[in-house]
């Protein structure tokens, strides 16, 4: 049998995205696929919620602007020399990498939760696109606290976006990717654009008075916490924690020539994540000056944050246009990352059809505005669940043959339950979150500890596992 026809045969065992098979050579894409995704995925629709967030926890200039400098570099390093490293390596999904190490059994919970938290996610960015679709309509936009849908024609515009979303992201990575270059240099320019906009409305015209904006920083708006430089640079680091340091994106680097295609994550994190969310947050200044927003605020309550608006007050339609598609592409990855977590569960159901199912979940999620206007503390939870499961692969990686631990220990020892694994990601969990709870701790500080936790257990466990077989 020729190379082209095993190729071909795996894909078709493999429902044509190789969930259980290590990707082919013939089907690796260079850097520019992943620079496309990235730089779409990450300047998104999210990112006009985040910047007008951080500004209402009343941040500094110096914290805000070094501290997401030190932020994204640090994720774009963790991309690189993490998950980039390792997916090149075995080309393997998150979820069948894992399976080889905890079992089938464990993997099943968390890939349901994997699946549900990207669900969620997706969810509050089709929320974020429906504020620009409901303009026309004069739909009431959604307060900062509420949490159920405001009226029906809210529900229609959510439930269309998301069915649309949904296709696009069943039709698989090949289809993902290529709506991400296309629609990537729009919202690019369209976060450029607002800023420059806002700017001078904000009357702008040297470096002093752009810090100036922010200054020394502010009391925190009603019900927000003060954030300082580690706050803004920890919370900026571990934004998408499941996608590197939880190793969420080996699904997507599998796909890569190269570990050098990590490089590309910086177009999402700088263009994206620091310009973006600059830029949003310009525009919630600006809005923040209007005799609407200051009563607001003289009333004790937070102004609302819709990014539709935001855009459209700026940009006109184009912005409007500009937040639809950037909700859009980052949704699209995120559904297909969940449908991947739900075929993983359920994997001889095809592709398409466990994507639809991740589509419809986010669709419904995205009719609570919640999910968005809480976006910050979601982020931070979403990250903290899942990371400490990604130090399991990477202390496996980089340690397991130095601590004479057994490597894929549920496959070669057939067992669909490795309790190591558990307790480590337990204990760790636990111990983490509870010191959050009980001693107010940030709870974006305790990700890193948990991490580093949840993989050293792990190798201890693993050992004294060993030796017992």
């Amino acid at each position: 049998m020729s190379q082209y026809n095993i190729e071909e045969e795996i894909e078709e065992i493999a429902g044509g995205e190789f969930e259980r098979e290590p990707v082919p050579s013939s089907k690796l894409k260079s850097w520019k696929s992943f620079l496309g995704m990235y730089a779409g995925e990450h300047a998104a629709g999210t990112e006009f919620v985040i910047g007008p967030l951080f500004l209402t926890t009343g941040v500094s200039a110096f914290d805000l602007i070094i501290g997401l400098l030190l932020g994204n570099l640090l994720a774009v390093l963790s991309w690189r020399f993490l998950t980039a490293e390792i997916a090149v390596k075995y080309r393997l999904t998150l979820y069948y990498q894992l399976e080889k190490i905890v079992g089938k059994k464990l993997v099943i919970g968390y890939n349901l939760a994997n699946g549900i938290l990207f669900c969620f996610l997706a969810g509050a960015m089709i929320t974020v696109s429906a504020t620009a679709v409901g303009i026309p309509f004069n739909m009431e936009m959604p307060k900062l606290t509420d949490t159920m849908p405001n009226g029906i024609t809210w529900i229609v515009i959510v439930l269309a976006i998301g069915a649309v979303i949904s296709i696009i992201a069943a039709k698989g990575y090949e289809t993902v990717s290529k709506a991400a270059n296309f629609m990537a240099p729009i919202i690019v320019l369209a976060f450029l654009a607002s800023g420059i906009v806002a700017l001078r409305d904000l009357d702008v015209h040297s470096f002093s008075d752009f810090w100036n904006i922010w200054g020394e920083g502010s009391e925190p708006f009603p019900g927000q916490i003060k954030y300082t430089f580690w706050h803004v640079a920890i919370w900026s680091w571990f934004a998408n924690a499941a996608m590197h340091v939880g190793m969420s994106d080996l699904s997507v680097f599998r796909f890569a020539k190269k570990a050098s295609s990590g490089w590309t994550t910086a177009a999402g994190m700088y263009v994206g994540h620091y310009m973006a969310w600059i830029a949003a947050a310009l525009l919630y200044a600006v809005y923040l000056k209007s005799p609407e927003a200051q009563a607001t605020l003289a009333s004790g309550s937070a102004p609302t944050v819709a990014p539709g608006p935001l855009a459209y007050n700026a940009l006109g339609i184009f912005g409007a246009i500009a937040v639809v598609l950037a909700g859009w592409t980052t949704a699209n990855p995120t559904i297909y990352r969940a449908g991947l977590a739900f075929q993983a569960i359920i994997p001889k159901t095809s592709t398409f059809w466990v994507t639809i199912i991740a589509g419809s979940v986010a669709t419904l999620a995205g009719l609570f505005p919640a999910f968005a206007m809480k976006l910050l503390d979601f982020v931070a939870l979403y990250g903290f669940i899942l990371a400490p499961m990604g130090a399991i692969i990477v202390f496996e990686h980089f340690y397991g043959k130095k601590a004479n631990i057994i490597i894929d220990y549920a496959e070669k020892m057939n067992v669909k339950f490795n309790r190591a694994v558990f307790w480590a990601w337990a204990i760790s969990f636990g111990l983490c979150y509870f010191v959050s709870i009980t001693f107010d701790v940030f709870l974006s500080f305790m990700t890193l500890p948990a991490w580093l936790l949840c993989g050293g257990l792990f190798l201890l466990l693993s050992k004294k596992q060993a030796k017992a077989v």
